[in-house]
């Protein structure tokens, strides 16, 4: 028997489930899991497999040529996955706000088709292969994620990159690393040809790592703030 005020399902009335959280707070957390559980264990795989291709390069290692390949593969993985757990993070972010009720429909069907906007762009990244489409799919994918995160619904700290707070903010290193990663996956095969693009490569790499280092720490602090209620 379900108790008092409880569904059949284990959700009560006002849809929080037995551990007292939200349906909208256990899809909150797809975003943390999926950055866990897979993208950070591809980002290593992807670190390591860019090591071999340069020792490779180098003729330091004798390696299989597809080395390389690999790669670019893990690096693609790793950036489809940031995208969709910003995207997961930013719908729940709004879902939490109600910011699709007060906005009414139109607002949801605009944040609706911006995210999928995304994703597709995104997606297409992996066919794309002209420059000027992949280019072209990169900026889009990224600008649609700086559009969602502009919203007034959806709150981080700091809106102007001269507000000392920004530096401090999870959202802002986060739509940062997106972009160093869109524009990694847009350029990989000119990376591949250009020793000065490979060099351009390998300083986005370096940023990227402490970015997702940052992410890691913002993002903890966050949970935590949340947990405790702040």
């Amino acid at each position: 028997m379900p108790a008092a005020g409880m569904t059949a399902t284990g959700m009560t009335a006002t849809g929080m489930t037995a551990t007292g959280m939200t349906v909208t707070d256990w899809f909150a957390l797809l975003h943390p899991v999926l950055i866990i559980l897979f993208v950070y264990p591809v980002v290593g795989a992807t670190i390591r497999l860019g090591i071999l291709a340069r020792e490779r390069r180098l003729d330091i290692n004798p390696l299989p040529p597809t080395v390389g390949v690999e790669h670019t593969d893990h690096g693609r993985w790793v950036t489809s996955g940031v995208v969709v757990a910003v995207l997961i993070a930013m719908a729940a972010t709004y879902a939490r706000g109600g910011a699709v009720v007060v906005g009414g429909s139109g607002t949801g069907v605009a944040l609706l088709l911006a995210g999928v906007g995304c994703l597709v762009s995104c997606l297409a990244l992996w066919r794309a292969k002209g420059a000027g489409l992949r280019a072209g799919f990169a900026l889009i994918c990224w600008l649609g994620l700086l559009t969602l995160g502009a919203q007034p619904a959806l709150w981080h700290l700091g809106r102007s990159p001269f507000d000392g707070s920004v530096w401090g903010s999870h959202y802002w290193s986060g739509v940062l690393l997106c972009g160093l990663l869109l524009f990694a996956m847009a350029a990989a095969p000119e990376t591949l040809r250009s020793p000065r693009m490979r060099r351009l490569h390998v300083s986005a790499a370096f940023l990227t790592a402490l970015l997702l280092a940052v992410q890691a720490i913002s993002g903890s602090r966050d949970l935590l703030g949340m947990a405790l209620g702040q």
